[in-house]
């Protein structure tokens, strides 16, 4: 199950239905590939003053920053009788996704796939300790990002 929600300041694009919708099925996707099928997943989209605070207050960093997740671990009956894991959330600045996008050359669909990704993956116990594209975690996030290449979210 995945909940999608955004700030009204957070704006990514018109149609904000239709991406919306998009994303949730994406990151079904990506939680099915991982073997996570029974995982619940909030994605927050906001700007990067929420985030700041957000990343001062759990991290100790006043700087906005691209993404961050929140592990919650709790496991719950479902309505279907089976059990669900509450994963947690994912909270992305849309303001510093769009900046990435264009410091890293590539388009905001791109970006946001990655920063879904990379959140998923810390929620799945996956860490890394600096920004190196070698680190294993980084290098399996683009591995799975290959995997969706075609994938249009926005």
């Amino acid at each position: 199950m995945v909940d999608v929600k955004k700030f009204p300041s957070a704006v990514l694009q018109a149609g904000e239905d239709e991406w919306i919708g998009s994303i949730e099925s994406f990151v079904k996707d990506v939680l099915l590939k991982l073997g996570k099928s029974r995982w619940e997943v909030s994605v927050l989209f906001c700007d990067d003053n929420f985030i700041r605070d957000l990343n001062r207050e759990y991290r100790g960093i006043d700087n906005p920053t691209d993404v961050l997740s929140f592990e919650s671990g709790d496991f719950y009956p479902g309505e279907d009788g089976k059990e669900w894991f509450n994963a947690g959330d994912i909270v992305i600045s849309v303001d510093t996704l769009k900046e990435n996008s264009k410091e890293f050359l590539v388009d905001e669909n791109e970006e946001l796939k990655r920063l879904l990704v990379h959140g998923l993956l810390h929620l799945s116990g996956m860490d890394h300790k600096d920004n190196s594209p070698e680190q294993e975690m980084l290098v399996f996030q683009e591995e799975l990002l290959k995997e969706f290449t075609g994938v249009k979210l926005l």
